[in-house]
């Protein structure tokens, strides 16, 4: 007599992927056959299109009309070699990372503390709060650069002053940008927490500080890495006030050999590298991120994935998301998103129906 032993993982598994299927098609209907093809057949349009532009540049570049063959060995040899490197490349990349790694830690605690005050039961912290990190996103972080080089020179400043500057600029704005995150964080916060805080005898200080801003800052942990990958590049902007970072070592090589084009090149891959390396641990934090914090992990805004696609929908909303209220709700579907029965007639119920008109009347046998 034998018995079928069934393996306990296998209706676990059945679930999840059943369950990430679910989820995945909240936002959007699955596309058909001929959706399919339309897509893969306008992907293949672009791509044909790409390979045509790099071969129509990369021919430009051999056969200039004046100067030299930019493809050419000779070019490339000095932008390549161990003393360009030695000499330019690395202690450029180490100025930059120097002033990155001072800027994210500054724009943390900036937007920490800022974004711990627009959300103060106090209304001259927040008023001064929300004045003070308004400004500094409003204001490009360019002009903050020149400036502060400018007023630090005149403080008699002159050896740090482009560091200073650099830093100081990068920390107004990206720390305005923390700040909102925080905000925004705290406001995605289910009810209970601070409601159970509350019951347990805390003031409403006390519950902001030690229960919802430490999982509001896990849950934007994703979105905060991402704006890292700003902060790296922005230093580059430092060039422009005289900054030896990469890019104004990369031109002082290029300066030096005639070979500006391939510098940049070198300069350009390898701020893709680690650019690329930020975005791609940003995109992993958000499973792990959601098993520490009842909050609503922020993830970063990802690009619409083709033509077409029915995703950029989704994608294009979270992008221009609202902020929910202080201690707002988790909200079941992005924003302005109405799902695929929006047709004329029918999206003013739709609107109702995911809590976009609150002023409408409760009465869903109305007919819109």
């Amino acid at each position: 007599m034998s018995t079928s032993t069934t393996s306990p993982a296998a209706p676990k598994v059945k679930r999840v992927k059943k369950r990430k299927l679910n989820e995945a098609s909240v936002l959007f209907d699955e596309p058909g056959p001929k959706s399919k093809r339309r897509i893969l057949f306008i992907n293949l349009i672009g791509l044909a299109f790409i390979v045509v532009l790099a071969i129509a540049v990369l021919s430009r570049l051999a056969n200039p009309p004046q100067g030299q063959n930019q493809l050419s060995w000779s070019l490339w040899k000095p932008a390549l070699n161990a003393e360009a490197w030695k000499d330019f490349y690395l202690p450029g990349l180490l100025q930059t990372l120097e002033a990155s790694v001072v800027a994210i830690i500054g724009s943390v605690f900036f937007g920490v503390i800022f974004g711990i005050g627009r959300l103060l039961g106090f209304v001259p912290i927040r008023w001064i709060s929300s004045i003070i990190v308004e400004f500094c996103r409003a204001v490009p972080v360019l002009l903050f650069m020149i400036f502060l080089w400018r007023g630090f020179s005149a403080m008699g400043i002159s050896d740090n002053a482009a560091f200073l500057a650099v830093v100081v600029g990068l920390i107004l704005y990206n720390g305005s940008v923390v700040a909102e995150l925080v905000r925004s964080g705290v406001g995605n916060l289910p009810n209970g927490q601070r409601e159970a805080a509350l019951a347990l005898g805390m003031s409403p200080l006390r519950s902001l500080l030690s229960v919802e801003v430490p999982q509001a800052l896990i849950a934007m942990l994703p979105a905060l890495i991402t704006q890292l990958v700003v902060v790296l590049k922005d230093t580059a902007l430092g060039s422009i006030i005289t900054y030896t970072d990469l890019l104004q070592e990369s031109r002082r090589l290029g300066s030096a050999n005639f070979n500006m084009l391939q510098t940049l090149v070198v300069a350009a891959v390898i701020y893709f590298i680690f650019s690329y390396l930020l975005s791609r641990l940003a995109e992993s934090l958000p499973r792990r991120m959601r098993r520490r914090t009842t909050g609503i992990t922020i993830e970063p805004v990802q690009a619409p994935i083709a033509i077409m696609d029915p995703s950029n929908t989704s994608m294009i909303e979270r992008a221009g998301e609202r902020e929910l209220p202080f201690n707002g709700a988790e909200q079941p579907f992005h924003d302005h998103y109405h799902g695929s029965n929006a047709v004329a007639g029918k999206w003013k119920g739709s609107h109702f129906e995911h809590g976009h008109d609150p002023n409408h009347p409760v009465n869903k046998h109305n007919k819109w």
